[in-house]
């Protein structure tokens, strides 16, 4: 492996770190989400830092090819990734579709007491001009 290229696997690694770490930092993602993909970064590092790593880990595994492994360890971060959001997802459309309901049973509440509210307002103005006829 040539230096350019471990200096790069270091660098994108840590780069992709400080991403992750600055997107935590502002709020835009928050640390449930992050798990793994702060698990991936920091699995970028050490094999970046450690290349002879990832020959060892594919050995260990039975992958003959390492960049196989790579591979496959990305597809199975995304994998769990997506399949958080989906998790999370379902639980954010069922508060939705509650309080979807809450909203139209609150509309409809208002509703009616608008119209209770008008019904009794109506009935006073109808009462109101007899009694200032009556007075003349």
């Amino acid at each position: 492996m040539s230096t350019v290229t471990y200096i790069f696997g270091i660098v994108a690694a840590l780069l992709a770190l400080i991403a992750i770490i600055e997107l935590m930092r502002r709020g835009t993602l928050r640390e449930r989400h992050a798990g793994w993909w702060f698990v991936g970064g920091v699995m970028a590092l050490v094999i970046a830092v450690f290349p002879q790593t990832l020959g060892w880990a594919a050995a260990a595994v039975g992958v003959v090819v390492p960049v196989n492994l790579v591979f496959f360890v990305a597809i199975a971060l995304l994998f769990l990734v997506s399949l958080q959001y989906g998790a999370e997802l379902t639980r954010i459309e069922e508060k939705l579709r509650v309080l979807a309901e809450e909203s139209a049973f609150h509309e409809r509440r208002i509703a009616r007491l608008e119209s209770a509210v008008g019904r009794t307002a109506s009935a006073a103005d109808d009462d109101a001009p007899e009694q200032e006829g009556e007075g003349l």
